[in-house]
């Protein structure tokens, strides 16, 4: 289980600068569940995310993940329990090395490592085409090619891959279809409920699209100015379209949602 508590974030504490990003947050969530989050630019969605990663520490305020306290963890000691899958798809890779360097480096995650190490031998590559044979792309016949000559779907879903390659407990998808196109889009959200499927995995995923919130995952959970102002699950949120949630919004926060703050479809 992810379990947030008390959790305060303010940007440029004691300044006329100062955002509070995120205003005594508490979120419970179970070992397997994949949370969909939406809200408006600013509602603390991305902030969130990065808390529970490690990559913002909070004021005040507690993340734990099966009850170990990891408050205090930057993200390198989080590697083992947490996987994260940035928006541009050339953050989580390295384009210069091939698939399968890029695959092997992120299977010796947590260990002192070099590539050569981290390739291994046959077993090693034999074990990191079958990964990418799962994925149903065809990759497997592009693994000594190098990433930066992929689409921003198939890197994007390498990347995808290397999140999860070794035994972790929590993924985190941080608006990781927004730079692509809708065919891979698609592609690379099915499989990422695929993955949380396989693999039991607590799932947070950020998107602006209304419609993916409601199509993909078990709960949806709304902020706005820092805080959860909705948190719907199982039956209920399967009743719900887009025009429902949009004036579940409105009623919760008093404000409207325009059409420039979310993508509707």
């Amino acid at each position: 289980m992810l379990s947030v508590r008390g959790v305060h974030v303010t940007f440029n504490p004691g300044t006329a600068l100062a955002v509070e990003a995120l205003r005594g947050v508490d979120l419970d969530v179970p070992a397997g569940q994949f949370v969909t989050v939406i809200g408006t630019n600013g509602a603390g969605k991305s902030t969130l995310l990065s808390m529970v990663a490690g990559d913002v520490r909070p004021d005040r305020g507690r993340v734990a993940v099966d009850g170990k306290d990891l408050t205090l963890l930057p993200a390198r000691a989080r590697a083992g329990v947490i996987g994260r899958v940035f928006q541009d798809p050339r953050i989580g890779t390295c384009a210069s090395l091939s698939v399968e360097e890029n695959l092997a480096l992120a299977a010796s995650r947590g260990r002192r490592r070099n590539l050569r190490n981290a390739l291994g031998g046959s077993r090693r590559r034999a074990f990191l085409a079958e990964q990418l044979e799962r994925l149903g792309l065809g990759l497997q016949d592009r693994i000594t090619s190098p990433v930066g000559t992929l689409s921003g779907g198939q890197r994007q879903a390498v990347s995808l891959l290397m999140a999860t390659l070794l035994p972790m407990k929590v993924l985190i998808l941080d608006e990781h279809t927004a730079a692509l196109d809708p065919g891979a889009a698609a592609q690379v959200l099915a499989l990422s409920a695929e993955i949380n499927k396989e693999q039991a995995l607590t799932t947070l995923m950020v998107t602006h699209s209304m419609r993916q919130a409601l199509d993909y995952g078990d709960r949806t959970i709304m902020m706005t100015a820092g805080r959860i102002a909705l948190d719907v699950a199982g039956e209920e949120r399967r009743r719900y379209e887009v025009g429902t949630l949009m004036e579940l919004f409105k009623r919760n926060t008093g404000e409207p949602v325009e059409d420039d703050q979310l993508v509707l479809s």
